[in-house]
């Protein structure tokens, strides 16, 4: 990436945090109301004492293991799930009607199911974030894999390659972009749902900790948590994509585009001519005027 566009970026941050800045100063009020929202300068200065306690490195963690050993396990399944789904008649109608059925059900609307079945609230916590991850990278699998063309199975299987080289060889990496498009979004939804679930019956994390201090109207702290939170899903998702990116080198990139012609000169300073040249019929001279000005 070029500076220019680092620059852009830094710069949309800076705009965004200035006007925000200007509005919570000046306790702008039309229809949105900003007196009661804290400052820049009151949320960097609540972030810089969290940072300094042992309690915001604990709660932050607790979210990371929780997100990371849900995510992985989501990952092993949906893509385990979702290829045996496009892939086997008798897995789609043993498998596809329950999993379309449980599938519109939002991941954090399962706490209830996760504190009846599981013995531990991690555990409970973990498992909603594997759902959460889990649907997206299911249905971008299946897709990614049913779009496959069967020309490079068969020539696998024309020589001499059983189910095994087929599905390592042809499907999985051909599927691989889909895939990685579906563990964008997983590990998106992943850390809303761990969030909602640790406020909900969490006894650490960002989340837990982000609630306590708005129950006890520390507005500064919970801006302290949305922005950790926001920069942990950041941090995630780009680790994501850069292995996509890793996993999938092989795949042809864009090009950077060609900068415009200029346009061309004479030797003598002067520009070419511009009078269209005319293909010459048969027994018609082509007109020139450079040859005429020299007569």
């Amino acid at each position: 990436m070029s500076a220019g566009r680092w620059l852009l970026r830094a710069a949309s941050i800076g705009a965004a945090l200035g006007l925000w800045q200007l509005l919570t100063s000046l306790d702008v009020t039309l229809w949105l109301r900003f007196e009661q929202f804290p400052t820049v300068g009151e949320v960097a200065s609540a972030f810089a004492d969290r940072v300094g306690t042992a309690a915001y490195w604990q709660d932050l963690g607790h979210s990371v293991r929780r997100i990371v050993v849900g995510f992985l396990l989501a990952a092993v399944l949906g893509v385990a799930v979702g290829t045996a789904v496009a892939r086997s008649r008798w897995a789609a109608d043993l498998l596809g009607p329950l999993l379309e059925v449980v599938r519109p059900v939002p991941a954090i609307a399962l706490v209830p199911v996760a504190i009846l079945l599981l013995p531990t609230n991690e555990q409970g916590i973990v498992f909603i974030t594997l759902t959460a991850a889990f649907f997206p990278v299911l249905v971008s699998t299946r897709h990614a894999v049913r779009a496959l063309s069967p020309v490079w199975e068969e020539a696998v299987l024309t020589m001499g390659g059983g189910r095994a080289r087929v599905l390592f060889s042809v499907v999985l990496p051909g599927a691989l972009p889909g895939i990685f498009g579906g563990l964008s979004v997983g590990i998106g939804v992943s850390w809303i749902c761990v969030i909602s679930a640790e406020m909900i019956s969490g006894e650490y994390g960002v989340g837990y900790r982000t609630w306590q201090e708005y129950t006890v109207v520390d507005y500064p702290g919970v801006f302290v948590g949305m922005v950790t939170i926001g920069a942990l899903g950041w941090l995630t998702s780009t680790a994501v994509e850069l292995l996509g990116r890793r996993v999938t080198s092989w795949l042809p990139r864009p090009a950077a585009r060609p900068a415009a012609p200029r346009a061309s000169r004479t030797p003598l300073g002067h520009r070419a001519s511009r009078t269209p040249l005319v293909p010459a019929r048969a027994g018609v001279p082509v007109h020139d005027p450079e040859k005429e000005s020299v007569s």
